[in-house]
């Protein structure tokens, strides 16, 4: 007479239950993500918000079949307790309009939902998608002022000395730059801690997209990629600069402002590749 065995992979356990998780976190997550929409995301500084968010589920999505395959081997105390923990930093944050807690307790909320159904090996699989969700959180605006004032500052003395060496009439007073009859404020937006901490995002996916096996390679990348963010920022306000220069203050402030963002990021991942084949050349160079 033979035995069934036990159903205990979440494959055929998921259906059930995955519909209530999926339900309980969409009552959790959909009014923050519309908070967050109607607020900080329709800055220039927080606009990388939906495209992190996006990031983020595509890399849930692209492990999703590896997750059911996973044989269930739950960890209820880890999982309870980082469960109760992210749960009582959503209800502060969302009671009290701190971000920074409201948002942040999803990344800790998923891991205690794995580790709750599936155990720590779920975690092991998708760590990066839940690292990759930190950069959705808004830096609290007194860190934001503090590293921002010294970074602009360092963008307009290097801005002003390109000018000058190209032979442009080109002053400075604090991060405001004199050329020729404009006068142009180097805003937070252009030069600000923001821009290098969505940058650094795209950087790590890049990272994670092309799987190189050296972490000696994959360390310094991730530490270039603050100097390749500065040198970015650079060449967004020298370019605008140029434009204002020759085409009016209209044309500076107008839709190449905007375009320019988009430039940022292009050149910044031009570097970040191109940096990373450079890196390269030792290992091809010694095989």
């Amino acid at each position: 007479m033979s035995t069934s065995k036990p159903l205990s992979t979440p494959i055929r356990l998921l259906p059930p239950a995955g519909w209530l998780v999926a339900a309980g976190l969409a009552a959790l997550l959909l009014p923050t993500v519309w908070r967050l929409y109607g607020g900080v995301w329709q800055h220039e500084q927080q606009g990388h918000g939906p495209l992190v968010l996006a990031v983020v589920c595509w890399l849930f999505w692209q492990k999703r079949g590896e997750l059911l395959a996973l044989e269930a081997r739950p960890a209820p105390r880890s999982g309870w307790s980082l469960l109760i923990l992210a749960l009582l930093g959503y209800v502060l944050g969302r009671s009290q309009g701190i971000l920074l807690f409201e948002v942040g307790a999803f990344p800790v909320l998923l891991a205690a939902l794995l580790l709750l159904f599936l155990g720590a090996q779920a975690l092991r699989l998708v760590w990066f998608a839940l690292f990759f969700m930190l950069f959705l959180i808004p830096l609290p605006l007194a860190v934001v002022d503090a590293l921002t004032g010294p970074m602009k500052l360092a963008v307009s003395v290097v801005v002003e000395w390109l000018l000058q060496l190209f032979g442009y009439p080109a002053a400075r007073s604090g991060v405001i730059l004199q050329v020729g009859p404009y006068q142009l404020l180097v805003a937070d937006a252009c030069a600000g801690l923001q821009t290098l901490f969505t940058l650094e995002a795209m950087g790590l996916l890049y990272l994670n997209l092309v799987r190189t096996a050296s972490w000696s390679r994959n360390v310094v990348l991730a530490l270039l990629i603050v100097p390749i963010s500065f040198m970015a920022n650079v060449l967004r306000v020298l370019i605008l600069v140029l434009i204002t220069y020759y085409f009016g203050d209209a044309a500076g402030q107008g839709f190449l402002h905007g375009f320019s963002g988009l430039v940022l990021f292009m050149l910044a991942l031009v570097m970040i590749i191109a940096t990373d084949a450079l890196l390269r050349l030792p290992a091809r160079s010694t095989s």
